[in-house]
């Protein structure tokens, strides 16, 4: 006969020595499953005598109800134990300081518009502004473009739904429609002889930033973009005027005297002579340097403003003559500034503005320096 009191000391030796509920179960099935040390000695009441039933049956049963008590007590204390030590690695100390906050900046296309600003601000430019929803005069008919001309869809225009008077209004494609309102500014509404408003009579000298409009998108290429017009209407004015206008400014705004730049023959429907202009550039080691190197790369667009331009606006052009000219504020900070990807400028990506942004104490000036 199994001496219980011997089987009862071991069961609780290892119950105590139990260090996990794995090992814990272990010696709950080694003791009571159904091949267990004491699960065989109930099998065994079967085959005793009245009288060994009667003396051994409550001894063992007594046994299994202790080892059953002592295993629920430890447990119960592994259990706690696991507990703890879960609440302890996940425990979050709310004494220590938050995190630090994400620092706002200038983003890049604002800061590149305040550098250009500052430069023309000094040249004696003017700020002007218009409407990002144009009409089809103000963005075609009073820059030249004759009606159902093709040139009036190379830009891939969004157009709006006609009206009652079926006219289309449209996102302007350019900030070209400033240099129209600013003209006809003065006009009164009969188109007798231009009465010119405080600040607008000739001669005018301004510049237009501001969103425009095309249904185009790749790395150099967005459906939003940002463009500067350059607008100088006066007496005598000449392409030369416009050369030395454009290259102060690309002097200025790459802050070195070693760019150089060349004007190409081009066309424009709302200038005459018209030209785009390059800068010289090194396009090797996969990056664009400004300034030095054998390549070229278009950088924007001028010219002398038609004449029709001037007619439509009120003006004669054998008294005024002007010059205007365009360029991309996005693409300009993109070689600035070693932006790869135009589409990275209007992702919203905190992390991007993070790296690119500015702060909004370094503000553009010519006295201290752009960037």
């Amino acid at each position: 006969m199994t001496d219980l009191t011997a089987l009862e000391a071991d069961l609780a030796a290892q119950i105590a020595a139990a260090s996990d509920l794995a090992a814990l179960d272990a010696v709950r099935v080694s003791a009571l499953g159904k091949t267990g040390q004491i699960s065989n000695l109930l099998k065994s009441l079967g085959s005793m005598s009245p009288d060994e039933r009667r003396e051994q049956g409550p001894k063992i049963n007594g046994l299994r109800d202790r080892a059953m008590t002592l295993i629920a007590e430890r447990k119960a204390v592994l259990d706690a134990a696991a507990l703890e030590a879960q609440l302890a690695a996940e425990r979050v100390d709310l004494t220590l300081p938050a995190p630090p906050r994400r620092k706002g900046s200038v983003h890049p296309t604002m800061q590149v518009m305040d550098e250009m600003v500052a430069i023309f601000a000094e040249m004696g430019f003017a700020v002007a502004e218009g409407p990002d929803i144009e009409d089809d005069f103000h963005n075609f008919t009073g820059l030249n473009f004759p009606p159902r001309h093709p040139a009036r869809e190379m830009h891939d225009t969004f157009f709006f739904a006609p009206g009652e008077d079926g006219e289309r209004k449209l996102l302007r494609t350019h900030t070209s429609p400033i240099q129209v309102r600013v003209m006809q500014q003065g006009q009164n509404q009969k188109n007798e002889a231009p009465q010119w408003a405080a600040g607008h009579e000739p001669p005018i000298r301004i510049i237009g930033p501001g969103r425009t409009y095309r249904c185009d998108s790749d790395r150099t290429h967005t459906p939003m973009f940002h463009q500067m017009e350059g607008l100088v209407i006066d007496r005598n004015i000449h392409m030369g005027h416009l050369k030395w206008t454009l290259d102060t400014f690309c002097k200025r705004f790459f802050e070195s005297d070693a760019v150089v730049t060349r004007f190409r023959p081009h066309h424009f429907p709302f200038t005459e002579p018209s030209a785009e202009m390059d800068v010289q550039c090194d396009r090797s080691g996969g990056s664009i340097k400004i300034g030095e190197g054998s390549d070229w790369l278009e950088i924007l667009g001028g010219g002398m403003v038609h004449p029709n331009i001037l007619r439509i606006c009120g003006l004669d052009p054998d008294e005024w003559q002007g010059f205007a000219f365009g360029m991309g504020v996005d693409r300009l900070g993109m070689l600035k500034y070693g932006m790869p990807d135009l589409r990275d400028v209007f992702g919203a990506d905190v992390r991007w503005l993070e790296h690119y942004g500015f702060s909004a104490f370094a503000a553009p000036n010519l006295a201290t320096g752009l960037s």
